[in-house]
């Protein structure tokens, strides 16, 4: 009996311990709000194809420099693809990622690096947005006359990989 005694008591210590360590737990304070809408770049007139097979050869080039093997994605504002290429070699994983990188930049006007590092910093909720969307190096929008044309997106080696060939071809618009 005074056993049975014990190990309620120890029940009901370890059921109020629960209680009060979930209770304890505050609420994360919501992050400052900022006054204007980041990466609120406007949309233009969507890139033509020889623009995106021109971007395409020069990640292209920026690649073969370094002896990586890339797939490369022009794709629209809207995200749909307008141009690709897989180099020689290149892993066929790849494929869809290079072309989900440059839709989540197009999509949401920003370098897909943004969303990686929130996801490194914690944010795990950035993966929720979309169900394409690629949180890692190696997307970038382009911008053309202060207005969204399209994107690139690349992969086959590291994200910084990646991202130092898109970077190549995305600089070039202006």
């Amino acid at each position: 009996m005074h056993h049975s005694v014990q190990i309620a008591g120890a029940a009901c210590l370890v059921f109020v311990t629960s209680v009060q360590a979930q209770t304890s737990a505050s609420t994360p304070p919501a992050a400052a709000v900022p006054e204007r809408m980041p990466y609120d770049i406007p949309y233009g007139s969507p890139i033509g194809l020889d623009a995106a097979k021109h971007l395409l050869a020069l990640a292209e080039a920026e690649a073969r420099k370094h002896d990586w093997k890339m797939n490369i994605a022009v794709v629209d504002p809207h995200g749909d693809l307008v141009a690709f290429e897989r180099m020689d070699g290149a892993q066929y994983a790849s494929v869809e990622i290079s072309q989900n990188k440059a839709r989540t930049s197009a999509r949401f006007r920003r370098e897909t690096r943004v969303f990686y590092n929130q996801f490194e910093s914690g944010h795990a909720y950035v993966v929720t947005l979309d169900r394409g969307l690629v949180a890692s190096p190696g997307g970038f929008p382009l911008v053309e006359d202060g207005k969204v044309i399209g994107a690139i997106g690349c992969s086959g080696g590291t994200g910084d990989q990646d991202a130092v060939a898109c970077k190549a071809a995305a600089s070039t618009v202006k």
